[in-house]
């Protein structure tokens, strides 16, 4: 997977329930915390519903699962797999009622990145521009779905993070490619992604499949 499927303020509890069949298998995990976290406010559903988006960041070595979807979709592609970077992880706690009964539902959904051997696209330039024209407006879009766009305790607003990077050809503006991240994880991020794509390194060996602790 490389992009953030995310989870609308509109969703049903079905829509939520259906992370549970995509998620990453970090329950019950006994490693260590995540390098970050978000908590999310509590958002209404149209069914009546409560639901709480939580963020946890890596990144994490992908597992062996992930590195070999990464594989086939890199093939299909016309591309080599250089490495896999698994960057968060995104869970769902939904709370209401089902068949006129309490239910509570929930998941979780791994936010990876497959680094195929892409070249970089001369464009860079422009679609940083085009981020930097719209990302204001973007953040207004994406809190009205999630709650107030992350701000450090500062009151500055976190990094939008390019999932699919730009440099090699990601959409500058797609909802569905940009997650906010805090300072000091999205250093991390830009300081990995060269190593991601580069022949050899830890980016394409495997990671566990439980690699954090809530």
């Amino acid at each position: 997977m490389t992009t953030l499927l995310p989870i609308p303020r509109a969703a049903s509890a079905a829509i939520v329930l259906t992370l549970l069949g995509c998620g990453s298998a970090t329950v019950g995990s006994v490693g260590k915390p995540a390098m970050g976290k978000w908590v999310g406010p509590v958002v209404r559903t149209p069914d009546g519903g409560q639901l709480r988006t939580t963020i946890y960041y890596g990144p994490w070595q992908c597992s062996a699962a992930f590195l070999s979807r990464c594989e086939s979709k890199c093939a299909a592609q016309g591309h080599a797999l250089m490495g896999c970077m698994w960057l968060a992880d995104i869970k769902g706690d939904w709370q209401g009622r089902y068949l006129f009964m309490p239910a509570e539902a929930g998941g979780r959904l791994a936010i990876t990145h497959c680094c195929c051997d892409y070249p970089k696209v001369a464009d860079g330039q422009w679609r940083r521009n085009t981020w930097q024209s719209a990302r204001e407006s973007f953040r207004r879009k994406w809190s009205s779905e999630f709650g107030e766009w992350p701000k450090t305790n500062g009151g500055e607003n976190w990094a939008g993070h390019h999932i699919f990077d730009l440099a090699h050809g990601g959409a500058p503006t797609a909802a569905g490619n940009v997650i906010p991240v805090p300072g000091d994880v999205h250093k991390v991020l830009t300081n990995e992604y060269p190593a991601c794509y580069a022949p050899g390194g830890k980016w394409l060996a495997p990671g566990p499949e439980r690699p954090y602790a809530d």
